[in-house]
């Protein structure tokens, strides 16, 4: 059953332009991988942690709204955490 899901993750702030764009893209293939559709993409720049992730203060947000197959979403989040560039994500 496909449904609608918003997904938002924490990018490491060190990455320059070209590789945060890099893996943007890589996200966006993970989604198109298991089926998926991206239907937009936010990038809500960088901004201060609540809390220390990994030694980091700051964070770049960026927002996903996707199509998703349900029985996809283990594969995504597991590639979502294997990845060291990503702190944190959330898949509601």
């Amino acid at each position: 059953m496909i449904r609608n899901y918003e997904l938002t993750f924490i990018v490491h702030p060190d990455l320059n332009d070209e590789e945060f764009a890099g893996l943007v893209e890589q996200v966006k293939g993970w989604v198109q991988g298991q089926g998926g559709n991206v239907l937009q993409v936010d990038d809500w720049g960088r901004r201060q942690l609540a809390y220390p992730i990994r030694n980091q203060r700051e964070g770049r947000y960026v927002f996903f709204n996707v199509e998703l197959d349900t029985t996809t979403i283990p594969e995504l989040e597991r590639n979502l955490k294997l990845s060291e560039l990503i702190l944190r994500h959330l898949l509601v």
